[in-house]
């Protein structure tokens, strides 16, 4: 009798079919990325607002999404900003893993996510591939960015939307006991305000922007913009001013730019710990010059090309860091 283990049939797996199965593998871990994203900045939408923190009923959810939507719309088109600037430098490059942040108890500041990164995965030879790489992202996602802000300031529901949240708050001592959290102004937040809104209507303080969706998804986007743009080792921002004006003044000014952030991220914790009322600078800023100086690293990777930028791209790299200055706000967030 035949042995059963010598005749059962062996199964190759092509080097195809393995490839196929890896991008499959692939597709399913961005997807799922985005929708538990969509899921957790949803949670967010709906917790600032109305003012409610978790669990949620079903249809309390439906009040998350503009927040939601308005998010991921400029996370998206950043990063796919980024992802065809490459494809079209023929640059390996994935989809964009999105970053999930679900709420946590106790943590009244949660946005739902920290963003999205797409990873490059061949070398980049030219100048112009890293800088049209670099400055894609961070301009596709400040046009979307710049149509939620408008869009917001133009829409601002009356009184009534904020005293359906928070009943009290004519009342003298509203705002007198807890915590108080304040978003912090930037140059371009201003001059949209002041060429959107009326200033006989009603508007809300810089304390209760954050319950309304559009404002926030598009202050949010600013903020992250000028994170981005910060002229500092990988950051867009980096990538842009290295292929502008090579290594020697980008190391300088990267270096600078760190110990900026450095002294801002000091005078907010110094803020915080001895309660001055500065209302400058934030703690945040400390953390991001600490990742910046020992994970994302001051210097920039060389690359091995000595031409010149066009002068197309030197303009638009100069709107890029226009853009950054307006962007930028010193104290984006404030505890009182």
């Amino acid at each position: 009798m035949p042995d059963p283990i010598f005749n059962e049939p062996k199964v190759y797996t092509t080097t195809a079919a393995k490839e196929k199965q890896k991008k499959i593998k692939s597709y399913l871990i961005h997807i799922g990325l985005f929708i538990f994203t969509f899921i957790t900045t949803t949670i967010a939408g709906v917790e600032w607002t109305t003012g409610q923190f978790p669990p949620y009923e079903f249809s309390l959810l439906a009040k998350g999404l503009p927040y939601s939507i308005s998010i991921l719309l400029i996370i998206t088109f950043h990063e796919f900003g980024h992802y065809f600037a490459a494809k079209y430098h023929k640059v390996r490059a994935t989809l964009p893993y999105y970053i999930p942040f679900p709420p946590i108890p106790l943590f009244p500041i949660n946005f739902g996510t920290m963003g999205a990164v797409i990873r490059t995965k061949s070398l980049i030879y030219s100048k112009k591939a890293m800088f049209d790489i670099g400055i894609a992202g961070p301009l596709s996602g400040f046009v979307i960015c710049l149509g939620i802000l408008i869009y917001g300031f133009t829409h601002v529901p009356s009184i009534d939307y904020l005293l359906n949240i928070h009943p009290d708050y004519f009342s003298p001592d509203y705002g007198k006991t807890g915590i108080q959290l304040i978003i912090g102004d930037s140059i371009l937040f201003s001059f949209l305000k002041y060429l959107f809104v009326n200033p006989n209507s009603f508007f809300p303080p810089m304390s209760e922007v954050y319950h309304y969706p559009y404002l926030l998804a598009g202050w949010f986007g600013l903020l992250v913009t000028s994170m981005n743009m910060i002229p500092v080792g990988q950051l867009d921002g980096g990538h842009i001013f290295y292929t502008m004006f090579g290594n020697d003044k980008h190391i300088k000014v990267s270096s600078v730019a760190t110990v900026i952030l450095a002294i801002l991220g000091f005078i907010g914790v110094l803020d915080a710990l001895l309660e001055l009322n500065y209302g400058y600078g934030w703690s945040g800023w400390l953390l991001w010059a600490l990742l910046l100086y020992f994970v994302v690293k001051l210097k920039h990777p060389p690359v091995a090309d000595v031409l010149p930028l066009d002068k197309k791209r030197i303009f638009l790299g100069y709107v890029s860091f226009f853009i950054f200055v307006i962007s930028f706000a010193p104290s984006p967030l404030i505890l009182k």
